[in-house]
């Protein structure tokens, strides 16, 4: 049985996250370590590293680029002899970085020189969609890509162009998506889709409604405008639903020196111990999906006492007596919150005294409130928490809900011709939509699909997702891999790893943006998105019969290709971002953060500062004079204008508590109804209408709660699952279960278990943990049935674990996918051979 261990030195967890991944990352490669990486550093001095004298090792070129796994966005020095990568190193020069890299960085070459790429455009030439014995064949990009024309202009013509749907992903480089926006308008589709819903949308659709911006609050690292430690400064850190040390293990690790100098408290809330709770000075195990009733017994506790910071809110709140007289109507206080989310009463109490008192205190959130049927409400809610509190527009405060998009999109030039009128609503947000409209035709059928990620293994209820896609008409797949999407698509654009490639990438959480060069030549014939969708306009312009050839190529000049001249037609129209040159960026070894309005100007950690360089920034983005940007220029708890808003899709300005269906006690959830209104956050597009009701108890079959998340530390999305590293080191899906459920089903550790659903049941080992709630199983995803890297190590080929979820449960606003929560029970499994 395996145990949780307690608070680690912060020594031994850098060593064990950092030096170990990288020894062994490096080591796949054949690589040593210099006495300069960031894992040589922090070896025991009686480490001998007999790489460094060697000639053959030494690099004759060092490329600064940057690691594209995960929200951090590393930078690296990439070193190369005789044109090969032979060691990949973090960036001294970074502060917040201190030159470490996680076990991810080194794999980025994994991708880089894996036998396993694409990189050649392929098109389906026989087989079932979806089987694995179906046959491509080699085409060359002007063949695929007139193909793609010819089926877009056809749905177009035939007064079908909404039908045709884009969807993004995270690992594209920004800006992609505006060049996909101006073709779908010059297309006539609403249906330009984003991977937002699948990650992280609600923390921004909720932080927009409420301060005006839809960002990261603050940054990591010396804010330029005070001189001082801007997120590193906080006296508190309360993460709910993060486990910073396995998602964002460098930017958590600053945050971790910094709390050394400060003694700052940290509170983790999370139904599971995990290697980021080992750091807390208080873990609370909340029922999953509750999280929204432990910030309303919160609040309901600082109100009470008086503890909310009375001065901030008289001048920069609006609707605190609205929040004071629901919180009372409803009875939201620490003992409804304590048996809502089985913590103790006390433990609640204490958490908002400390919460409130503690100055400035930083509230950071990820996928564990994100993907919750609750999402944007909970959001909502956390986001009052602070605002009561004094700590949003202060250093070291904040709501810092880690997001994965360009702050308020790119801006290319006006479109000069006149384009088609769109018709059409688009499809409610999210991916997860797909299979509604291609099954069931709601509100449409769509008929054509490119999408740049893999939403068979993102998408919950991927059974159905599955049978979908098989009658999909038309499907564009770009990717690295014949990942399980691919083999649905009818024509497969390959594109090239990150290494490859020169531009801008940003740590997505706090808007932070660098400049990086590409380290090696694009394997094959590969092309990067932003290249793909200039030649795809000037596909169209060649088969167009409606439209002149100008109508597309004025719209895509060929000289975005280059990408340096893309950014900066980026820079020159989007508002705040004119001292976000290309030069500029190329010269920091530090990134630039957004809103950064002139070349003269610093950039902005802490968004909404009483400063001047804060009001500068806001002037750029429109709103001169204003510290907030809402329309009263306040933070905006209840307005009329927002009820208005929210009230037809079931929702309210101070929202009411509801939770998943499968949570156990009996608890308030919410219905779709067929209805479908426009979203009032998403106005372009659909939403189903909500509506409050009281559950009943879950399924006596299914009587668990299980819960989809991360494997470790090893592994960010399906793409690591593609590296020797990643298969090697976490192959294995271990489904944590705790031991006196494990006794009850006569399973011991490392059994073959199997978790089933009312959908269906996916397979791995048992690894029994006693730091899990015993009402809840945690199962690893990303694993997947096409990840062939896998079969040396002789690990599995699993089934995709968002089988197991129930796509009606999902935030009807924001389109996040309630990944956090389905019932479920698990049983002891056939041995494996």
């Amino acid at each position: 049985m395996t145990q949780p261990r307690d608070n680690p030195t912060r020594r031994e967890w850098l060593r064990r996250t950092f030096t170990g991944s990288s020894l062994a990352a490096l080591g796949a490669l054949g690589c040593g370590q210099g006495e300069s990486s960031s894992a040589s550093r922090a070896l025991p001095e009686t480490s001998f590293d007999f790489t460094q004298q060697s000639a053959a090792l030494q690099s004759d070129e060092v490329v600064r680029s940057a690691c594209q796994f995960c929200n951090s966005l590393c930078g690296m020095d990439v070193h190369l002899r005789a044109g090969q990568v032979i060691d990949i190193r973090g960036i001294d020069s970074d502060p917040v970085q201190s030159g470490q890299l996680c076990v991810k960085g080194p794999m980025m070459a994994e991708l880089l020189y894996n036998e396993r790429r694409i990189t050649k455009p392929l098109r389906r030439i026989s087989g079932e969609k979806g089987d694995p014995e179906s046959k491509f064949e080699p085409v060359s990009w002007d063949e695929a890509l007139d193909t793609i024309a010819n089926r877009l202009l056809n749905l177009r013509d035939a007064g079908e162009a909404h039908t045709i749907v884009s969807r993004t992903s995270g690992r594209l480089p920004r800006g992609i998506g505006s060049l996909i926006h101006r073709m779908f308008t010059m297309l006539g589709s609403p249906n330009d889709t984003d991977v937002g819903p699948v990650c992280n949308d609600a923390g921004g659709n909720a932080l927009a409604m409420t301060l005006g911006l839809g960002n990261f609050t603050n940054g990591y690292g010396i804010d330029p405008t005070t001189g001082q430690e801007d997120l590193g400064s906080a006296k508190m850190f309360l993460f709910f639903g993060t486990n910073q040390a396995e998602t964002h293990p460098v930017t958590f690790a600053h945050l971790l020196r910094e709390r050394e100098k400060s003694e700052a408290t940290l509170v983790v809330i999370d139904p599971r111990s995990t290697p980021t709770t080992s750091f807390a000075d208080v873990h609370l195990k909340p029922k999953p999906h509750t999280d929204m009733a432990l910030a309303w017994g919160m609040i309901g506790t600082i109100l009470e006492k008086q503890l909310y910071d009375r001065r901030h809110v008289e001048q920069w709140v609006v609707g605190f007596d609205e929040l004071a007289q629901h919180v009372k109507q409803q009875g939201y206080n620490a003992a409804w919150a304590a048996e809502v989310c089985d913590v103790p009463e006390e433990a609640i109490e204490r958490l908002a005294e400390i919460y409130a008192t503690s100055k400035p205190a930083a509230i950071f959130c990820n996928a564990g409130i994100s993907h919750q049927m609750s999402a944007f409400d909970t959001y909502r809610v956390i986001t009052f928490l602070a605002a009561i509190t004094g700590n949003i527009g202060v250093p070291g405060g904040g709501c810092n809900f880690m997001h994965n998009t360009w702050p308020g999109g790119l801006n290319l030039p006006k479109l000069e011709s006149a384009t088609p009128k769109i018709t059409e609503m688009a499809m409610p947000v999210g991916p997860d939509w797909f299979a509604e409209s291609i099954l069931n035709a709601r509100p449409y059928r769509m008929k054509a699909l490119i999408a740049m990620g893999n939403p068979l293994l993102s998408s919950a209820n991927s059974t159905k997702v599955a049978e979908a896609f098989q009658e999909l008409e038309f499907f564009v797949y770009t990717g690295l891999f014949m990942e399980e999407s691919a083999w649905y698509a009818d024509i497969i654009l390959p594109v090239p790893s990150g290494l490859e490639v020169a531009g801008v990438y940003m740590r997505r959480d706090d808007r932070a943006i660098r400049w990086q060069e590409a380290a090696a030549p694009r394997r094959g014939g590969c092309k990067p998105d932003w290249e793909i969708w200039i030649d795809l306009a000037h596909a169209l312009a060649r088969n167009d019969s409606q439209q002149p050839a100008t109508y597309w190529t004025d719209a895509f000049p060929v000289d975005w290709k280059d990408y340096g001249n893309l950014w900066t037609t980026f820079v020159r129209h989007t508002p705040g971002m004119q001292g976000m040159t290309v030069e500029r960026l190329r010269n920091r070894s530090t990134p630039l953060q957004w809103p950064c309005p002139s070349e003269d100007h610093a950039g902005v950690s802490t968004l909404y500062l009483d400063h001047p360089s804060w009001y500068e920034a806001a002037s750029s983005l429109g709103h001169p004079g204003r510290r907030f940007l809402t329309p009263s220029g306040k933070i905006e708890i209840y307005t009329e204008a927002i009820e208005k808003r929210l009230a037809p899709s079931g929702h309210a300005a101070l929202p009411y508590f509801y939770t998943h269906p499968d949570v156990t006690g009996g608890l308030p959830t919410i219905e779709k109804k067929l209805r479908l209104i426009a979203n009032p956050i998403h106005p372009h597009a659909m939403a189903e209408v909500a509506e409050r009701v009281s559950t009943t108890e879950p399924n006596s079959e299914f009587p668990l709660m299980g819960i989809i998340g991360r494997p470790s530390v090893v592994h960010f999305a399906g793409m690591t699952q593609w590296t020797p590293t990643g298969k090697q080191r976490n192959g294995v899906r271990l489904i944590q279960i705790h031991p006196e459920v494990a006794q009850i089903q006569g399973i011991t550790e490392g059994d073959t278990v199997i978790v089933e659903s009312p959908r269906g049941s996916v397979e791995g080992r048992a690894l029994l943990w006693e730091g899990i709630r015993p009402d809840t199983i945690f199962v690893p995803n990303t694993f997947g049935p096409f990840q062939a890297v896998g079969d040396q190590f002789g690990v599995p080929r699993y089934q995709v674990a968002n089988h197991l979820l129930d796509d009606r449960q999902y935030d009807n606003l924001s389109g996040q996918q309630a990944y956090k929560c389905f019932a479920c029970r698990i049983r002891k499994g056939k041995a494996s051979s």
